[in-house]
């Protein structure tokens, strides 16, 4: 979205801004972030069931909710103005988070889960910031134009926050999609821990994030590599020297089993299609 006119007050300006979805979207990562940090601060002083802690821990998800449940309307308005989509929206990487967010919304306390919403939120919020906020409190001064410059050219001056801003987005993004990947990769062993103990509503839960996960490895480059990354290191391990026979044709039966539910979950299967491996880009 862009910035109102610089010529407006800035009162108005900022009415202006409030006014869209786009700012509600913004607010809902803000707070989003918000209670992660104070959640976590429970957390480190281990009172993560405390009252406080519960309302953050649940809140979180309630903002994610919100704000992924923006993204997804204004998906579905587009896909009426334009007569429709061929991919399904159950592909659309925003349903499947927001379909996750009320899951965890009303599932047991599992921190780790907090973590891939909360940096995806840091690139959220800072990126609304670079593009809006701060050139509404702080409009781009025009530059002169430079000796035989074409009159109609107009340059302007971002503000020093805005480049910083651009320039971690730029130098920290894709690194951090990685960690986003392995850290939903972390959370279903998690997951598969609980279930191992029958904690309650595991099973249930393991199942719910099997489904996300997968759909997330047809669609994330990221993730694929997580994965490819992941079998490579356990590869090492098992073929170093001294390794028991048992537990090489233990690890070769668990790639097995993992390949073939690869191939029969495979989205073609079903919809006869292809799903392209694509970027968070909301």
């Amino acid at each position: 979205m862009a910035p109102p006119p610089a010529d407006l007050p800035l009162a108005e300006r900022f009415q202006r801004i409030v006014k869209t979805l786009q700012f509600a979207w913004f607010s809902g990562h803000a707070l989003l972030l918000f209670c992660v940090a104070r959640y976590s601060l429970s957390w480190l002083r281990m009172n993560y069931y405390g009252g406080v802690a519960q309302f953050c821990y649940r809140f979180a998800f309630l903002a994610a909710a919100w704000t992924y449940g923006i993204v997804v309307y204004k998906t579905l308005r587009a896909r009426q103005r334009a007569g429709g989509s061929d991919k399904p929206l159950h592909e659309d990487e925003n349903v499947q988070y927001l379909g996750l967010a009320f899951v965890w919304l009303f599932m047991p306390q599992y921190p780790l889960a907090l973590l891939p919403y909360a940096i995806y939120s840091v690139f959220h919020v800072a990126t609304y910031a670079r593009a809006t906020l701060i050139p509404t409190i702080s409009p781009p001064q025009q530059l002169s134009s430079a000796a035989g410059a074409s009159p109609n050219a107009k340059a302007h001056a971002q503000h020093p926050i805005s480049e910083q801003i651009g320039q971690f987005v730029k130098r920290y993004y894709d690194s951090s999609m990685s960690v986003v990947a392995n850290l939903e990769i972390a959370l279903c062993f998690r997951i598969l821990l609980s279930a191992l103990f029958w904690q309650h509503r595991s099973w249930i839960l393991l199942a719910i994030y099997t489904a996300f996960l997968r759909a997330r490895l047809s669609q994330s480059s990221h993730v694929q590599e997580a994965f490819a990354q992941l079998e490579a290191r356990i590869d090492n391990l098992i073929g170093a020297q001294g390794t028991p026979p048992a537990a090489r044709q233990v690890w070769d039966g668990i790639k097995q089993a993992a390949r073939q539910f690869y191939v029969a979950t495979n989205p073609k299967n079903f919809t006869g299609g292809a799903s392209a491996p694509s970027k968070k880009t909301t």
